[in-house]
Order: C-alpha cells, then structure tokens, then sequence
C-alpha cells in the first residue's frame, strides 16, 4: 500500500492534498485502486468522493488538466512533459496538456530580498542601481524582474520562488511512488509507462530548479551560433548568476505569438519562418543540442529579421546515431520509402516483442497515400504525429530523447506555418538531411566506426576468459542465482504478507485479553498496588487491536 510504502510523515499532508484534488475531479476510483483512499483513512481524513457535476461533465482530457493545474508547479510541469509524448498520447489529450501555462501570482519583491542578498551577497541596489520590483513575468518555479547594471546594460533576474525546492522533492517522492503501484496494480494504464515518464520528469525538473545549469545551456547554444548573426542567445553574467538565480541580457523585441505585431513592424514573416526553421534543423541534426521547447512564448522576432531564443531550462540531446537515423526517417518520408520509415521506428521503439510484419503494411500504406504530392505540400510534422499514431496503436513508445525531438519538430513547423502558409519544412529540413546522410558514409566516419565495433570486440573478447572463471567460480561456490520475477507472484506475496499481519496481530490481540484477564484477578495483597490498572490497559490495547483487525478486513472487502 502506498502509505506503508512511503513510511513518512511529512508527505501526509501532501498525499491528502492530492488524493482530494483527484476525487474532486472525478478520479476517486483511481485513488482508491492505487491505495491512496486506504492511507488516508486510516489518518483519519473523511473523504467524499462524488465529484462536482460541472467537473464530471468535462472530458477526461480536460478533467485531468484541470487536475494538474490544481495540483500545483510540479504537476503542472508535469503535464508539460506529457505534452512531449505525442507517442503515448492521442492528440486530444496533447492538446489539453498543452493548455498548461506555468503561470502564477508574483510574489512581492520583499519576499524575494532576503534570498536575493544572499545570492548576491549584498543588497540588490548595489549591483543593480535600477531595479524594477515589479515582476515581468511569474511562474510556478521563478519569477523576472528587469534591472539595470552600473554600465547602463538592461538584465532580467530570473529568481528562484523562495521554498518552492522542499515543495517539489515531496512531490517527486510521491509521484515516484504513485508510479510503482500504478504499474503494478493498474493494468490498463501500464501502457503510459509511468515509472518512465515519472523519472524523465524528475531529471527535468530538477535540472530545471538549477539556474546555473540554464546558464550552462544558454551558452552552449550560443557558441553553436556564433557564426549565425541572425540567431541570438542572451549573454549571461556569471558574477551574479548561481542555482537560484539567472541573470542574462534583457531581449526587447516582439513576442512570438504576437503576429498582429510582427506584421505591424513591417518584418519579412517568410524570412522568419525559414531562419527560424533552420536554426532548429541545425540544432536537431548537426549539433544533437536543442531547445526542447521552441514555442512562440520563447522566440521573439528582433530588427533585421533576427531570431532570439529565451529560456533554455528545457534541453533535449540527440548523439551521432539518433541524429543520422532522425535524418533517415526525414528522408523516407520525403522518398516515399515506407520500407526505410518502418525500420526507424522499430528501431527507436527497441521493442522485441513487435511483429514488424504487422506495423510495416500500416507504414507502407500511410506513406504511400502522399506518393506524387509535392515537397512544397508535404506537411512533415502532421505526417510525424500520424505514423506516431500508428506505433500508439501497437502500444509502442519512444525513448524520451526522441520524444521531445519530435515534439519539438512539430512545434517547429505549427511556427513556421503561422508565420507563412506557404512554409516548406521539407524543402528547408533537405539541405540539413544530404550533409547528416553524407557525413554518416564519408570515409573518416566509417573509419572511426569501424575502428570502435574493432576496439568493442576486441575488449570483449579480452574479458571473456576473465568473465567465464568468474561465473564458473560462482557456481562452485553455490552462490550462481539466477532470479525470475513473476508479477503477479510479488502481488499474492505482499496479499499473503497482510495477511499474516492480521494473523499475528489477532494472536497478540488474544494473548492480551488473556493476560489482562489473569492480571485483573490476582489477589490485591501484592507488592505492585498499580497490578490491576496494568489490566485494565492491557484490555484497552486489545480492544484497539481487535478493532483494527476488524476494521482491516472489512475494508479489504475479503
């Protein structure tokens, strides 16, 4: 159960907190199967599970949105991250997900004084002689104020919420827990893989509380633009940047999602488009370093239709081999090469089980509906979403790298085609695809894999000897083990294990009434005047204890 799981009385008022959130919005049977109910109850926490009728008349997509966004920053980030997995989720749902604006409240600048001088290590007018206190913006994990430096240069300090660190280790606790019963005990929702996006999301999030590695990620991209003048990256100022604090070059230009703007301005929108498009490209399949979450909140179109990219908390990384094999799917969709396409995705999907005789006709036939079509009319991240489709049908999934590389890609194109109809991602992604697949067969590259599969064998072979004396001494030994796990073994085990505990509590319950019973008639001419009360107490912990066997197996429905 989860709260013998979790042991720890400091995430109970948390657990109550989620447990009614969930029932409010109509997931009371989920709370109670994933044993959540039970632990609550035996808190003593009265719980209602009727949901409210406007709440239940929403859609499930919408119901578990509003959920999230009640729960609170890290479910919030959470519900982020599942909108990346366009391979686990149906597009109704990644739409919902993608509703969730990390938006909340400014707290007030006093509140952050205190944490700021400490980072700083003085007051924050000394480094800063114009400071707005005002925030710019404020979300669930930091909030932006604009100041100024002694030289006259304009900053944003990103500033870490005071706290909010203890906040989001409780919850990375609990949903790490929430997805071990959850694959264990619920199996239609085993196929969502929890335990995986569970832990992709705490990496996430908590490289994400590190302003410093932010910093680190911002010039990163940079140095990989230093040649492009038309892409710019904030400076970030390392004399006052730490883990709860960003400080990089304030960026004045207009909001992505501001069209009406860019318009107004008088930019080349089809110019935007392909830079913007290029950019992405380069950092997807030459760098293997990208900004995992390009949407329009993050872009902002500068003067002399430059491209600024802001707030890189959330990075993806491709190596050399997901980059030539995201450049051979491209180009199978491109051909028209369905055989190619399906031998990408069973690849990625490292998926034994599949029959790929079964996916390759879906493949083969979707691919084979765009035979003809113009590059110009191609819509590449559509085609993206729907052969992911096909392997969600299969119960297939990506490994995380290559999920938010494709929702990037896909977020990427919806851009390029608000800025221009007419937007060619395939045209655009051809020339980054030709050098990927190139590269990937020049002689140098062959030489430098061949000589590491010569360096891997050799090495094998090197320790086999060692390797098989080792083994072959274990078994010797009698300690070689060889160890099965069977599921629904563990679950009769932990049933059986609860079952004893009644069984031995029972026992113990008994022996009190007995030897309280014996105590409370022992004669009073004794030299421990006190005997009887130790009876009568005797008597009160049976009566607890019996109450909790009672209570136990009736709640247990057995």
């Amino acid at each position: 159960m989860l709260w013998q799981a979790i042991g720890a009385v400091r995430d109970l008022g948390r657990l109550h907190d989620i447990a009614s959130i969930l029932i409010r919005y109509g997931f009371g049977d989920l709370v109670r199967r994933i044993g959540m109910a039970g632990a609550l109850e035996r808190a003593g926490r009265a719980l209602h599970w009727q949901a409210p009728e406007e709440l239940a008349r929403l859609e499930p997509p919408a119901r578990v949105r509003r959920a999230l966004e009640d729960l609170g920053p890290s479910f919030v980030k959470l519900g982020q991250i599942l909108a990346t997995r366009v391979d686990l989720f149906p597009p109704e749902w990644i739409a919902e997900f993608g509703k969730l604006q990390d938006a909340a409240p400014a707290l007030p600048f006093e509140q952050l004084r205190p944490q700021l001088t400490e980072d700083l290590g003085q007051e924050p007018e000394s480094v800063f002689p114009r400071l707005e206190t005002e925030a710019l913006a404020a979300a669930s994990l930091a909030q932006v104020h604009r100041a100024w430096l002694a030289d006259g240069t304009a900053v944003i300090l990103k500033v870490r919420r005071p706290g909010i660190r203890p906040i989001v280790e409780a919850d990375l606790r609990l949903l790490a827990r929430l997805a071990e019963i959850i694959e264990a005990e619920a199996a239609d929702l085993r196929r969502y893989r929890p335990k995986e996006v569970v832990r992709q999301f705490t990496q996430a999030l908590r490289r994400e509380l590190d302003f410093a590695i932010e910093g680190r990620n911002a010039e990163r991209i940079a140095a990989n633009f230093a040649d492009w003048p038309e892409i710019v990256v904030p400076r970030i100022h390392w004399t006052w940047t730490s883990e709860r604090l960003l400080v990089q070059d304030y960026v004045e230009g207009i909001a992505g999602r501001d069209l009406d703007a860019v318009a107004a301005a008088g930019f080349d929108r089809k110019t935007l488009a392909r830079r913007g498009a290029q950019a992405v490209l380069k950092m997807l399949l030459e760098d293997g370093f990208f900004h995992a979450d390009p949407h329009p909140g993050n872009v902002f179109y500068l003067p002399d239709q430059r491209i600024a990219f802001i707030d890189f908390g959330m990075i993806g990384r491709l190596s050399e081999e997901r980059r030539y094999q995201l450049a051979l799917l491209l180009h199978g969709l491109v051909r028209h090469d369905a055989a190619k396409v399906a031998d990408v995705f069973l690849e990625w999907s490292n998926d034994t089980q599949t029959d790929g005789e079964a996916i390759t006709p879906e493949i083969d036939a979707f691919v084979d509906q765009y035979h003809g079509v113009p590059l110009k009319r191609l819509d590449l991240g559509a085609m993206l979403s729907d052969l992911i489709a096909i392997l969600r049908e299969h119960g297939l999934a990506l490994p995380p790298d290559l999920a938010l590389m494709t929702k990037a890609f896909i977020t990427l194109e919806g851009l390029g085609r608000q800025l221009d109809p007419d937007f060619d991602m395939a045209g655009e992604a051809a020339p980054f695809i030709e050098r990927v697949l190139i590269a990937h067969a020049a002689p140098a590259a062959l030489l430098k894999r061949a000589w590491r599969e010569i360096d891997e064998t050799v090495t094998l072979l090197s320790r086999l000897p060692q390797d098989l004396r080792q083994l072959l001494t274990a078994a010797r030994r009698g300690k070689l083990q060889v160890q099965v796990e069977v599921l629904p073994l563990k679950q009769f085990g932990d049933r059986l294990d609860r079952a004893i505990s009644r069984l031995a509590l029972a026992i113990v319950t008994a022996a009190l009434i007995i030897g309280s019973a014996i105590v409370m008639t022992v004669e009073h001419e004794t030299t421990l005047p006190s005997l009887p009360s130790f009876g009568l107490l005797g008597f009160i912990a049976a009566v607890v204890g019996g109450l909790w066997v009672v209570l136990s197996i009736w709640k247990s429905g057995r």
